[in-house]
């Protein structure tokens, strides 16, 4: 396990420090995939509590329905829940002592929790933003249906509808700016290449806030370097890191994970028979 000292070094040499990107959608919009194309390449952190129970519920051989569950198993699985956000929780606390770039996954339904986290980590000196996916109602309907870990159709319909209407108030939150709606209905396809730039330039900006400078000039004395010379290394890295995530982008291009099964099930492709 890294540990704190370890996060202090890397963070001071992050090309992505004091920048956190949250990122939101309902059931069933894609964050995921999304995060995969528009943030993959940067060097970012990602705090999400999911995936990591997910992965513990896997280990344990537990369904990744509820639908069936027992009582014993319901009272598992929310313990194994609890852990998950603890050890996420670390993770963030970590990562926000070393000022790391980071990706947090949210559902956008809790509005004044993720308030709460972006002014914290404004106060420390962090530029915030958000990357929303947003989809039509039916669409999350039916990839909801695709998913290992499938939520009655009840619960996404009323997910939707409170995201939805959340929209304008975490517009307010984090400013226009600082916040980018992609639309994720079509999966087959890759993200909106401006939506790309819109990313790509909020993370090359320089940090400005004095908390974030002081503390950056703080941790170059102990290595002898001023803030330009810093910068201008991190300059090259983050030129280094668009190029990677270009290169990756191409070869994914017309290759996308599942690309036939979301083609068939799109019905651009129709079955012989």
């Amino acid at each position: 396990m890294i540990d704190f000292q370890q996060y202090i070094n890397e963070g001071v040499y992050d090309p992505n420090i004091f920048k956190a990107f949250f990122l939101a959608g309902g059931p069933g919009s894609g964050k995921s995939w999304v995060s995969e194309r528009a943030l993959s390449g940067m060097g970012l952190k990602v705090i999400n509590s999911d995936s990591v129970f997910a992965r513990a519920l896997e280990k344990e051989k537990m369904s990744l329905n509820f639908a069936n569950y027992d009582e014993k198993e319901i009272a598992r699985r929310d313990e194994i829940r609890a852990k998950a956000k603890a050890r996420t929780g670390t993770q963030l606390k970590l990562a926000l002592e070393g000022r790391l770039g980071l990706i947090l996954d949210s559902t956008a339904r809790d509005v004044s929790r993720i308030s709460d986290e972006a002014n914290t980590m404004k106060q420390i000196g962090y530029d915030v933003y958000m990357v929303f996916v947003n989809t039509s109602l039916e669409v999350a309907l039916k990839r909801n249906q695709m998913r290992a870990r499938k939520l009655p159709d009840a619960i996404v319909i009323n997910s939707h509808k409170q995201i939805q209407q959340n929209i304008g108030k975490l517009q307010r939150i984090f400013g226009t700016n600082n916040f980018v709606i992609v639309d994720n209905n079509k999966v087959a396809e890759d993200v909106n290449p401006s939506v790309h730039k819109a990313i790509r330039r909020m993370i090359s900006r320089k940090p400005t806030s004095y908390q974030a400078v002081s503390w950056i000039k703080r941790e170059l004395q102990k290595r002898k370097k001023s803030f330009d010379e810093y910068w201008a290394e991190e300059e090259k890295l983050l030129k280094m890191s668009y190029e990677m995530s270009k290169r990756f982008k191409e070869m994914r291009l017309n290759k996308a994970p599942a690309k036939e099964l979301v083609d068939r099930i799109e019905g651009r492709i129709k079955d012989n028979g």
